[in-house]
C-alpha cells in the first residue's frame, strides 16, 4: 500500500465518524422530543483492497443510520389511545350531565319533587288558605323551572357535542392527508437509497394522533408505506387519500365518507365518544327524565281531576298540570291564575283536602314493579352516577397501561444524554486519532519529497 492509501483511509475514517458525531448531536437535541426516535450510527469497513496476494483493508465507512423502533409497542399504543381518549372523554361529558341534575341538593329534581308533593301535605291539613294553595303553585314552577334547565342543559350539552365532533372530523381530515403526503415522501427516499428515519417519526406521530380520535386499522405494504383504515373504511395509502364527514341523519351523527357511500364504525377515540353519547347515551337519558315527568303529571292530574274546586260553583274534572312538551312542565294557567281552581275537596265540601292528601301520598305510592314515583328518578341518577365512574376507571386504568408503554417506548426509543456523550467522546477520540494519522501521513510524503529534492 502506498502513502495515498493511508491518506484514503484517514480521510473516510474522519468523514465516518464526522457522520457519526452529527447523529449523535442530533440525538442529544432531540432528547426531549417524546416523538423522537433515537438513531444509532452502523460503521462498517469500505471495500477491501487486494495486492497480489494480499488483502488490505480501505477503511471505514457509514453503513447506515438506525432508526430505534418497536413496531409492537407502536402498535399497542395506539390499541390502548383508543381505548383511553374513549372512555376519558365520556368521563368528562358525564361529569357535565351530572352537574346539570345536581344532586343530591336542594337545588336538585328529587328535592324539589319532595318539596312539592310536601306542599300538598300541608295544604290538605288547611285546604282554604290561599297562602298554601300559592305554596304548592310555586313549588310546581321551581319543579317545572328546574326540569326545563336540565333538558335545556342536555340539548346544550348534544350540540357542543355535535361542535366537537365537527372539529375532530376535520383534524382527522387533516392527519389522513398528512399520512399519505408522509407515505410517498418515505416511500421516493428509500428508492433514492435513503433512510427517511425523521420522516418515520412524523408519521408515527401522525397515526398516534388518528388513534386518539378513532379506531384505526395500520398495516404496511412491501414499500413501507402505511394503509390505513378508519372503522372499516379505507382512508389512506401511499397514493391516494378518503376525506370524511360528520353526517346527521334522523337525529343520530355518524362518520361517512364525503360521497356518503361508507359509513365507519366507530369503537374508539374520543369521536367515538361524542357520537356514541349523543345518539344514545343523552337520549336514554332524557327519555327516563322525560318518562319520570310525564309519570309525575298523569299521577297528579289523575288525581286533581277527580277533586272539586272552592270557586262558587265548585269546578271538577280540572287537569294540574297543563303539558309537558319540549322539556317543559307547563302547570294550568288558569290554576296560576286563580289558586282557588285547585282541586282538593272530594265531595265539594269547604275543608275536605283529601285529594291534596292523595297527591301528597303520591310520592312514596308503589307501581305494579314495586317501585315508586320518586325510585324511577332515582334510578336515573344512579344510572348517571355508575356510568360517570365506570367511564372515570376505565380512562385510569387505560392510562396506566399507556404510561407503562410509553415508559417500554422509551427503554428503546429515547435517547439517553448520558449514553449519547460516552459515544461523543468515543468518536471524537476516533477522529482525532484518524486526523494524528492523516498528519503522519503529511509528514512521511514531506519526508519523501524531501530526499527526491
Amino acid at each position: 500500500m502506498s502513502i495515498s492509501s493511508v491518506f484514503d483511509i484517514s480521510q473516510k475514517s474522519l468523514a465516518a465518524y464526522q457522520e457519526a458525531l452529527d447523529v449523535t448531536s442530533n440525538n442529544i437535541s432531540n432528547a426531549s422530543n417524546p416523538d423522537y426516535s433515537r438513531q444509532q450510527v452502523i460503521l462498517t469497513p469500505s471495500q477491501p483492497q487486494q495486492i497480489g496476494n494480499y488483502i488490505f483493508g480501505t477503511g471505514v465507512q457509514l453503513g447506515s443510520i438506525q432508526r430505534a423502533s418497536d413496531a409492537l409497542t407502536n402498535s399497542q399504543i395506539r390499541t390502548n389511545n383508543q381505548k383511553f381518549s374513549d372512555n376519558n372523554q365520556r368521563s368528562t361529558i358525564l361529569n357535565q350531565v351530572q352537574q346539570l341534575f345536581s344532586e343530591p341538593s336542594s337545588t336538585g329534581l328529587a328535592s324539589l319533587s319532595t318539596a312539592f308533593f310536601n306542599s300538598w301535605q300541608q295544604l290538605s291539613v288547611t285546604p282554604n288558605s290561599t297562602a298554601l294553595r300559592n305554596n304548592v303553585i310555586q313549588a310546581a314552577q321551581n319543579l317545572s323551572s328546574q326540569i326545563q334547565n336540565i333538558n335545556d342543559g342536555l340539548n346544550s350539552i348534544k350540540s357542543d357535542l355535535t361542535s366537537e365532533a365537527g372539529g375532530q372530523v376535520t383534524q382527522l381530515n387533516a392527519d389522513i392527508k398528512q399520512v399519505q403526503s408522509l407515505n410517498a415522501q418515505i416511500f421516493q427516499a428509500q428508492n433514492a437509497g435513503q433512510q427517511p428515519n425523521d420522516l418515520l417519526d412524523q408519521r408515527d406521530k401522525v397515526l398516534n394522533d388518528l388513534s386518539n380520535i378513532a379506531n384505526v386499522n395500520i398495516s404496511y405494504d412491501s414499500g413501507n408505506s402505511a394503509q390505513v383504515s378508519i372503522g372499516g373504511v379505507f382512508v389512506a395509502d401511499r397514493a391516494t387519500y378518503t376525506q370524511l364527514q360528520l353526517s346527521n341523519s334522523n337525529g343520530k351523527i355518524s362518520l361517512t365518507t364525503t360521497d356518503g357511500s361508507a359509513t365507519a364504525a366507530l369503537n374508539g377515540g374520543t369521536l367515538n365518544a361524542l357520537t356514541d353519547m349523543y345518539n344514545n347515551t343523552i337520549p336514554s337519558y332524557q327519555s327516563s327524565l322525560d318518562g319520570y315527568v310525564n309519570n309525575l303529571m298523569n299521577s297528579v292530574n289523575a288525581q286533581h281531576s277527580t277533586g272539586y274546586t272552592t270557586n262558587n260553583p265548585p269546578q271538577t274534572l280540572v287537569n294540574f298540570f297543563n303539558s309537558y312538551q319540549n322539556g317543559t312542565l307547563t302547570v294550568n294557567p288558569a290554576i296560576v291564575q286563580d289558586p282557588n281552581k285547585i282541586a282538593v275537596s272530594s265531595d265539594g265540601t269547604a275543608g275536605n283536602g283529601s285529594i291534596a292528601l292523595n297527591i301528597a301520598n303520591l310520592i312514596n305510592q308503589k307501581n305494579s314493579n314495586g317501585t315508586s314515583l320518586l325510585d324511577n328518578y332515582t334510578q336515573l341518577i344512579s344510572k348517571i352516577g355508575n356510568d360517570t365512574q365506570s367511564a372515570s376507571n376505565s380512562a385510569q386504568s387505560y392510562k396506566l397501561v399507556l404510561n407503562q408503554l410509553q415508559t417500554q417506548k422509551a427503554s428503546i426509543s429515547g435517547v439517553s444524554t448520558d449514553e449519547e456523550m460516552s459515544n461523543v467522546i468515543q468518536y471524537q477520540k476516533s477522529y482525532d486519532a484518524s486526523a494524528k494519522i492523516m498528519s503522519i501521513a503529511s509528514q512521511m510524503l514531506d519526508t519523501l519529497i524531501a530526499m527526491v529534492v
